[in-house]
């Protein structure tokens, strides 16, 4: 008999826990006799008495024309709200927008960034296997294919043997409008579809804070994939500064002697500053837009140049001196050096300094 008391309380416990479900989970604890509450009126003073002074500090704002009034009770979930979240550099949100919208700022001028942003949306889709409906870059749209998520879900607590599985589609609308200067953008989403289907039931409706939430998580996940390539794109160019690069000589668009480096100009900018410290070289100034490096040879790494030449050779005097850094094609830079007047140096002077200047270049894991 008591085993039997037990296994009947064990079967009561596990059963409310069964009822718990995740709908439960996702609304308030307690009771709702709230809703069942009237309104009551203006505090009626009596005649002949002095009526108080009233405040409106606490007064309730009244509800507004476009509001769910069906929010209400167990309607209405206890999740924290849905927030977008910019973690690309340069993007941000609008304070109090209520749309799943995201700002992007240029930062990287390597490409266009309104083929940016669609490069890696489109990388996204296509990593998670969503096809696209419908694309088109010149009015700022795109269409998905259905989304479908699948999942089995317990049917009754007293039914062991059976489960119900249930279905989740999606479809979703990208709207990308740029400014007119095209160095900033903005990013939308939008639920266009909806459809849920567990068993024969079919659920085509979502209320409004549901499918804002749907908006922004798929956001969210499109705007980590754009910085996880960002991050990646970094580390490998980081790879790629670190490595040798080679180098000829060559002249300018100008037709002045000067180095030609196999490398983009973002590889080769960075990859100079760090030839320049290690050959003796101080930089004042630089300005990247105009690929000018404004720098100072103090002799301080004298040791290092006696290596290649006698110390009684005076290779290159103390002073200053400037280098122009220019594109010179899809995987070629071409570096001018030239004094501070910004003359070019002459033919015999950039032959002298070819060999350890195209060394160091060429040096692997040169420190960061």
């Amino acid at each position: 008999m008591k085993t039997s008391l037990a296994l009947v309380s064990s079967l009561g416990i596990l059963a409310l826990t069964a009822c718990s479900s995740q709908l439960e989970k996702e609304t308030a604890s307690g009771n709702y006799d709230y809703l069942e509450t009237q309104q009551s009126g203006k505090l009626k003073i009596p005649e002949g008495l002095e009526e108080p002074d009233y405040s409106d500090d606490y007064a309730l704002p009244p509800v507004g024309e476009q509001a769910d009034t069906s929010l209400l009770g167990r309607n209405i979930t206890v999740k924290s709200p849905p927030l977008v979240l910019p973690l690309v550099t340069g993007s941000h949100v609008e304070e109090g927008s209520r749309s799943a919208t995201v700002l992007f700022d240029q930062v990287d001028d390597s490409q266009p960034l309104d083929k940016a942003i669609w490069n890696s949306l489109l990388s996204y889709l296509d990593r998670q296997q969503i096809g696209v409906d419908k694309f088109e870059p010149e009015t700022g749209t795109l269409v998905t294919d259905w989304m479908l998520i699948t999942s089995d879900e317990d049917s009754a607590w007293y039914d062991w043997s059976s489960s119900e599985e249930k279905q989740v589609g999606r479809r979703f609308e990208f709207n990308l409008t740029m400014k007119p200067h095209g160095r900033s953008a903005s990013l939308s989403v939008n639920l266009r579809d909806y459809m849920a289907t567990r068993g024969d039931d079919v659920d085509a409706e979502v209320n409004e804070l549901e499918e804002r939430r749907e908006e922004v998580a798929i956001l969210n996940q499109v705007i980590t994939h754009y910085e996880y390539q960002i991050q990646l794109e970094d580390s490998r160019r980081m790879a790629r500064i670190r490595e040798g690069l080679d180098t000829e000589m060559g002249f300018n668009a100008d037709g002045e002697p000067a180095y030609v480096v196999s490398a983009t100009y973002d590889v080769a900018w960075p990859r100079l500053l760090l030839v320049m410290r290690k050959m003796g070289f101080d930089v004042k100034d630089l300005d990247k837009s105009t690929g000018l490096i404004f720098v100072s040879y103090t002799g301080d790494n004298e040791s290092w140049w006696n290596n290649w030449f006698g110390s009684d050779e005076e290779l290159l005097e103390e002073d200053d001196y400037r280098l122009k850094v220019a594109e010179a094609g899809p995987e070629k830079t071409v570096i001018t050096f030239m004094n501070q007047e910004s003359e070019p140096f002459e033919a015999n002077q950039v032959s002298d300094l070819y060999k350890p200047f195209a060394e160091v270049m060429a040096e692997d894991n040169l420190d960061i």
